[in-house]
């Protein structure tokens, strides 16, 4: 099992269905700005804020690098793809990245990114994305939590250092026997900084938003459009 998978498996434990459902509703009054009527969400998990897009008349499609989760989109009929964004065919009116999918990535790989987004824009179109801010990882984010359901317990240890949180999901999922099965794997998520959205060459940064979801200015939101 890969990392998101796990991820995947665990997401229900978290606890983050409110966080998720303000994030979805913060997004969707910035979309309501703009003239939208195709929409790509890079990293859609589940397909949450595809279902809502879908209820605005929007035409959202959806790519996931979770094998699980884009299968459990699929399974709904939702058009999700298991992908990276540059497999990704298309342009779009707005594309967006929800729930800290940008911190995901080292910097080398976010400017591969940024500009992948860039080629998948319409002339006018929308870029609308999520990080965290250092404050969000050092004094939200790390630190210990376990939770448990019928189905199993997680464990959850994240330490920031260096600009990157390392946070290792310890899983016990339960089988029919009453036995259970062990699945570990240790996520990296890197911090941004503003002058790298800033600085990028096809993507300018026309908007920012510092807001909170589980602190104070814990997380910043970014809008970008075409240079």
């Amino acid at each position: 099992m890969n990392n998101l998978d796990l991820y995947a498996k665990a997401e229900h434990l978290l606890g983050i269905e409110e966080a998720t459902d303000m994030l979805h509703s913060l997004y969707m009054s910035e979309l309501d700005e703009y003239e939208v009527k195709t929409l790509l969400d890079v990293g859609c998990g589940r397909g949450g804020f595809i279902k809502r897009a879908l209820t605005k008349g929007i035409k959202a499609k959806g790519s996931d690098l979770s094998p699980l989760m884009a299968s459990e989109c699929q399974k709904e009929n939702l058009d999700v793809v298991c992908a990276d964004i540059s497999e990704v065919e298309g342009t779009y009116d707005a594309i967006v990245s929800i729930f800290d999918v940008l911190n995901f990535m080292d910097k080398e790989k976010l400017v591969i990114f940024l500009d992948e987004v860039a080629k998948r824009l319409n002339d006018d179109g929308v870029f609308i994305a999520d990080i965290n801010t250092k404050y969000g990882f050092s004094e939200v984010a790390e630190g210990v939590m376990s939770s448990e359901d019928e189905k199993g317990f997680l464990n959850v240890e994240a330490e920031f250092i260096n600009n990157e949180l390392h946070t290792t999901f310890t899983l016990f999922e339960k089988a029919e026997n009453e036995c259970y099965t062990k699945h570990q794997e240790t996520i990296i998520q890197y911090f941004h900084p503003l002058k790298l959205f800033q600085n990028h060459k096809k993507l300018k940064l026309v908007e920012k938003q510092t807001f909170s979801l589980y602190d104070t200015n814990d997380k910043t939101l970014l809008i970008m459009k075409k240079r």
